[in-house]
């Protein structure tokens, strides 16, 4: 029996991100292509004012070392947090279905006046996340150490 990976392992860390510009959006962007999330895992805190979703994150960061060494792809539980977020919407999928499994394609921020925007979080299947914000203001944060990618398989899409 094989034991999930652990942060030793790939003498990597846990990542912790923040995202404060298009350019470093880009970059959280690539690093949650493909992550899945129950619908249940998302939180719109009003008073707070964030958006939380917690994902199961394919690690694009180890990808090539796994390949190299023969070894499973993993997957991490993070979270990813908008800040400064007044309003929440959402198309192509039922948020209050217990059993479903959403996948994140993209995020992109589209920029609105003195700085105030809207993240969206493209999914697969024509699904949408759309957060009203002050500010771009998103944090990448792992909160579990990786483990072994139930599937075995990198992320496909259909062409």
């Amino acid at each position: 029996m094989m034991a999930d990976a652990r942060f030793e392992d790939g003498a990597e860390t846990a990542l912790t991100l923040r995202a404060e510009g298009p350019e470093d959006l880009a970059v959280l962007s690539a690093l949650v292509q493909d992550a899945v999330l129950a619908a249940t895992d998302i939180l719109w805190d009003r008073r707070a004012r964030t958006l939380s979703l917690l994902l199961n994150r394919f690690r694009w960061e180890d990808r090539a070392a796994a390949e190299a060494a023969g070894r499973p792809y993993e997957r991490v539980r993070a979270l990813l947090v908008a800040a400064d977020v007044g309003g929440v919407s959402s198309q192509g999928f039922d948020r209050h279905d217990k059993d479903l499994i959403l996948s994140v394609l993209s995020l992109a921020w589209e920029a609105g006046a003195d700085g105030a925007g809207r993240l969206v979080l493209t999914l697969a299947g024509d699904g949408a996340i759309a957060a009203e914000a002050e500010c771009l203001d998103v944090t990448l944060k792992d909160v579990t150490r990786p483990y072994r990618a139930p599937s075995g398989h990198l992320p496909r899409h259909p062409d």
